[in-house]
């Protein structure tokens, strides 16, 4: 049965797109222009870029404060957009540097299993982190080729399309193979009930639910168990 409160806080690393950050207060002067943002500029690979280091460590110096002076150990690292193996490796050894090395007082560091290397390439992925937090909505637009900002192609956006299912479940087992955390951030559980059934059923151990649909999917997915 899926544990649907985690005990642990996740702290995820700044997310935004270079279109979104240049959309903050003097972000224009800093931002590349993309074509495709989506596809850019983002996750692990600002992290350890020349250009971003600075801003990742001031927010290294943020986690290490509420870990260390606040004494909340339970705040984990969570990590987007991991494109290969070697940035998993290097944004790992840049937190380390920054006084953040996995395992010491208890730290965690997930990685947002979001592409679909991250899950043809799972068990290597999973060397660097201490689980998955499965990114559906990423996932899903990236095996079906979909752009999931576009509303010309949208009704083809289903977390349930049996490619994107095979990756999930890839995931899924090579977490549960290592022993480490599985669960599952986007959209897909809180609109699909028969998806959110069949994530239990594969050994999630987490979903994340809008606040609207998580009483009607507990009753859901309890009557399954029974």
């Amino acid at each position: 049965m899926p544990r649907f409160i985690r005990s642990a806080s996740l702290s995820v690393s700044l997310i935004f797109k270079s279109n979104e950050y240049a959309n903050l207060v003097g972000g224009e002067r800093y931002e590349p222009d993309e074509e495709n943002p989506m596809l850019g500029f983002r996750g692990a690979g600002r992290y350890v870029s020349d250009s971003f280091r600075d801003c990742f460590a001031l927010e290294c110096e943020a986690v290490k404060r509420v870990r260390n002076d606040m004494g909340l150990t339970n705040v984990e690292i969570m990590i987007p957009f991991v494109r290969t193996v070697d940035q998993a490796k290097a944004v790992v050894e840049e937190l380390a540097r920054q006084g953040l090395k996995r395992g010491e007082n208890g730290l965690k560091i997930i990685m947002m299993c979001e592409i679909p290397s991250n899950a043809l390439l799972a068990e290597q992925f999973l060397e660097y982190f201490d689980g998955f937090s499965i990114g559906s909505n990423d996932m899903t637009q990236l095996a079906l080729g979909l752009d999931r900002d576009s509303g010309v192609v949208s009704e083809l956006f289903d977390e349930r399309n049996d490619a994107v299912k095979a990756l999930l479940s890839m995931a899924i087992r090579a977490a549960k193979k290592q022993g480490k955390y599985v669960g599952i951030c986007g959209q897909g559980p809180s609109d699909h009930e028969d998806f959110a059934a069949w994530l239990m059923e594969e050994g999630i151990d987490s979903l994340s639910l809008n606040p609207d649909t998580v009483v009607q999917t507990w009753l859901s997915l309890a009557e399954l168990k029974k």
